[in-house]
């Protein structure tokens, strides 16, 4: 990548011509103020459907807000498409629906959020306040597709071109582009049955928002209907109104009654919803729908209540027939994935799987029969990105130079031919184009923020899309973190980053802060930009680095990227084999002549929260502070898939719930402990921490508390942020 060396190149001047010059310290509020230190944010890129362009969403330095662009690959270069006050004049304004999605996906961005290429590669469809509308690429011309009171949710263009699919008052509808006729598909949807739209658990935990698909040839649409009806609400009140607004949340906790899923499918011109047999027992879920290239034929994966076993069946639509293609299973739990692939001649299709440890591609027939594993090795493969099948030729990101970078990765379908396509160090998302000749690498580091490129799959073609230079950044005194290894009790390696202050002196004793998610979903040690939670906590650390403290951090056993055997040691029993990963992080610390061991703390968001109590409640003085953010302090209290795949279920475990959970060790606590929660926060519910709260007084333990009223899971918007993170720099101040 030619042009990450002369960025490099660039940096270094920089850098030289502020040597002598006194660098200046980064503030809170600078990391929360415009222009953003993450210079343009690139994201959703799309290539158009014939390959001759890649649209993408852009906001400048200066803005939260996106606009639309486009960037031709024939004439090698990107301009605005349209921008997004120009679609809309006046205050955006997100549905209910939408704003769920938005919370589960962590989106906080506003302009355009989402949008989508018509099959001809003519126009772009943009969903905004509830209504859809079209641009056509060539004049750059808008016009309002829908004009409904009602807000059109979810909206999907049929792969013909002819239709465009929404949803509305939880019913599908499709409109004939023409003709301007609207359709409604489905019926009998009430308060708690809904059709076409994922439930809550499909969104935070499978990586699931949509619910319903068109057929490869438009001529039919397959939909979940969802059923609440068993599944208890939860109450999330509003303090700041009045009377106190409740929201009510359809929220199933481990052990409790879930949402009844049904998969149907329904002709696109209208007419009776043929429903799929999925079996007696209506327990279960539905992560993934996916049509076969044939139209005639739907996929469904269908997972066991208890999650050890997956279910790939094929469902004959003209002839109501079904078949088991495949069945994945695991003593544990097996592990959802988006690697399915059926090819275009019908006869084969590719698919992931843990069966020999780590997460490997495979090539089966259609009659479910193995031909070969396409992967292998001690590594993770992470994503299908693309299938050439002229050339036999598989294109994905893996894991395999190191578990803290993500690559792309070409092999052949028989396995030979493996190579490394990406080169920088460092982390690598990538989009490849339909005919798999280009790929868009959106690439950053620890310290560089994404950049965006194209790349010629031949390794003749490379062009700077957004070459995003953020040269604030060579102003402020932000001390590198460095990539190191610590050994487990049992005597594996463990990744992990320490930062060391800006002025740093072997000499002298430093205090340290002690960074950690220890969860099974996510990683902190990772070479890229915003590592270990965004941007923010990722400057803030290299601002508290800055006024004196070590920041270390460490991936322990039960976190992800390196394998089963990595992860399964947490199955029916949470907190304790990572905990003692964290203590051999404290070991090694400890070793280290210039830590003050009477001056360590420990904190984290959400299950960091929940390991941050379960380190101050269980490690007697070995943290002088910990900092607790959003934690789950009851697993009782959590939703059913995330945790039931660790712990089964409450009645089938229950000594590994109260082993698991911080409010069975309050009385433990010595040292400072801060408890730190939004109010509204509808993922772990404010109540974890009002519970924890009841039995550290119980236990006549002192703490600090700070509720965010109006704040979710996510403590998104810069005046929350600026507050929260001032808050904890004093508090650590203060403190330790």
């Amino acid at each position: 990548m030619q042009n990450v060396i002369r960025l490099a190149l660039l940096h270094a001047f920089i850098f030289a011509t502020m040597v002598g010059q006194a660098r200046q310290p980064l503030s809170v509020e600078r990391i929360f103020q415009k222009p953003s230190l993450a210079g343009v944010t690139v994201s959703s890129i799309q290539w158009s459907p014939d390959g001759s362009s890649i649209a993408y969403l852009r906001a400048d330095a200066s803005s939260s807000t996106k606009d639309l662009w486009l960037y031709t690959v024939a004439a090698g270069k990107g301009s605005l498409l349209v921008r997004a006050e120009t679609v809309l004049a006046g205050e955006q304004k997100f549905s209910k629906e939408e704003q769920m999605v938005r919370e589960r996906t962590r989106q906080t961005d506003a302009g355009i959020t989402a949008y989508f290429w018509s099959p001809d590669s003519k126009e772009i469809f943009i969903p905004l306040n509830g209504d859809v509308y079209s641009l056509t690429v060539g004049t750059k011309k808008v016009k309002q597709v829908t004009t409904n009171p009602g807000a059109e949710f979810d909206p999907k263009i049929s792969p013909v071109g002819n239709l465009l699919a929404y949803v509305r008052d939880n019913e599908i509808h499709v409109l004939d582009l023409k003709t301007g006729t609207e359709t409604e598909l489905t019926s009998g949807s009430t308060q708690k049955i809904k059709n076409g739209i994922s439930e809550y658990i499909a969104q935070e935990e499978m990586d699931r928002t949509t619910g319903y698909w068109w057929a490869p040839d438009g001529k039919h649409i397959a939909y979940l209907q969802i059923d609440n009806t068993p599944v208890k609400e939860f109450n999330i009140p509003n303090y700041l109104t009045s009377y106190t607004d409740v929201d009510h949340q359809e929220y199933a906790k481990a052990g409790e009654a879930n949402t009844i899923v049904k998969v149907g499918v329904v002709p696109a011109i209208g007419g009776p919803t043929a429903w799929l047999d999925l079996g007696s027992n209506t327990d279960i879920y539905i992560p993934r729908v996916d049509w076969l290239p044939d139209g005639k034929r739907v996929a469904v994966q269908i997972q066991s209540r208890n999650q050890d076993t997956l279910d790939l069946r094929i469902y004959d639509v003209e002839k109501g027939t079904s078949e088991l293609l495949l069945r994945e299973t695991d003593t544990m739990w097996v592990t959802l994935h988006m690697n399915l692939k059926f090819f275009a001649d019908g006869k084969k299709f590719l698919w992931s799987s843990e069966r020999d440890g780590f997460q490997h591609l495979y090539l089966y027939d259609m009659k479910g029969k193995l031909i070969n594993q396409v992967t292998k090795g001690n590594w993770e493969v992470e994503k299908l990105i693309g299938l050439d099948e002229k050339t036999s030729a598989v294109y994905f990101t893996a894991m395999e130079k190191s578990s803290t970078e993500r690559h792309l990765y070409s092999t052949k379908l028989n396995g030979s031919g493996f190579r490394r396509l990406s080169t920088d160090d460092g982390w690598h998302e990538i989009s490849i184009s339909p005919d798999c000749k280009y790929y868009v690498d959106s690439y950053s580091n620890l310290t560089r923020p994404p950049l965006v490129e194209l790349e010629g799959l031949s390794g003749k073609t490379s062009a700077m899309i957004e070459e995003n230079v953020v040269t604030e950044l060579d102003n402020y005194s932000l001390p590198r973190p460095e990539f190191i290894s610590v050994p487990s009790a049992d005597g594996q390696q463990l990744n992990a980053f320490i930062t060391k202050p800006s002025s740093f002196e072997s000499s002298k004793k430093y205090p340290v802060i002690v960074y950690q998610y220890s969860g099974p979903t996510s990683n902190i040690v990772e070479n890229k930009w915003g590592a270990g939670g965004g941007m923010a906590r990722s400057l803030w650390h290299r601002l508290m680095a800055g006024k004196g403290y070590i920041v270390f951090g460490v991936d322990g056993r039960g976190t992800q990227a390196r394998g089963r055997g990595f992860q399964n040691l947490i199955h029916k029993r949470l907190g304790k084999i990572e905990l003692e990963d964290q203590l051999s992080g404290v070991k090694y610390l400890k070793s280290l002549p210039y830590v003050d061991p009477s001056r360590i703390m420990i904190w984290g968001k959400s299950y960091g929260g929940f390991m941050t109590c379960m380190a101050m409640f269980t490690t007697s003085d070995i943290f002088k502070l910990g900092i607790a953010v959003a934690p789950v302090a009851d697993w009782k209290n959590y939703d059913t898939h995330y945790t039931e795949r660790y712990l089964e279920r409450p009645q089938e475990n229950e000594e590994g719930y109260r082993l698991s959970s911080p409010v069975s060790f309050a009385s433990g606590l010595k040292g400072k402990l801060l408890l730190i929660h939004g109010v509204v926060d509808d993922n772990v519910h404010f109540q974890e921490s009002i519970t924890l709260v009841e039995e550290l007084q119980k236990a006549n333990k002192q703490f600090d508390f700070m509720p965010y009223p109006r704040s979710t899971h996510a403590f998104s918007g810069d005046a929350v942020g600026t507050h929260l993170y001032n808050y904890l720099s004093r508090y650590i101040q203060d403190n330790l």
